[in-house]
């Protein structure tokens, strides 16, 4: 069974970073494309970032280029995402993403 577990949300002033974590089991991570979306209030799911399976390729929506990157630790089974300079605009419940499976989320605020 295929499971994603995120963490590493809060609040922070607008400027600010926090790092995404999510740890994965039940399927052959190596290998797996891993995705961060979002949804924010009164929204539909954004893909953010998509990562490959030996990270060798990235790729990001046009919102978060720049301040956003995602990374992966294949020995740990675990996906990151680095969150620099971030906005208001940025509040939304976070999820990784394998398929068409998504972890339970972690809320970003930023909010001064």
């Amino acid at each position: 069974e295929v499971q994603l577990v995120e963490s590493g949300g809060g609040l922070v002033q607008p400027g600010g970073s926090l790092r995404l974590s999510c740890a994965a089991s039940g399927f052959f991570f190596r290998i797996a494309d891993m995705n961060w979306v979002r949804q924010a209030p009164g929204k539909g799911l954004e893909r953010v970032s998509v990562i490959n399976g030996d990270g060798s390729r990235t790729s990001y929506a046009d919102s978060v280029k720049g301040r956003f990157t995602i990374s992966r630790d294949n020995a740990k089974n675990t996906a990151y995402l680095q969150m620099d300079n971030l906005k208001p605009e940025d509040t939304a419940v976070y999820y990784c993403k394998k398929g068409t499976v998504r972890g339970q989320g972690t809320q970003v605020t930023v909010s001064s």
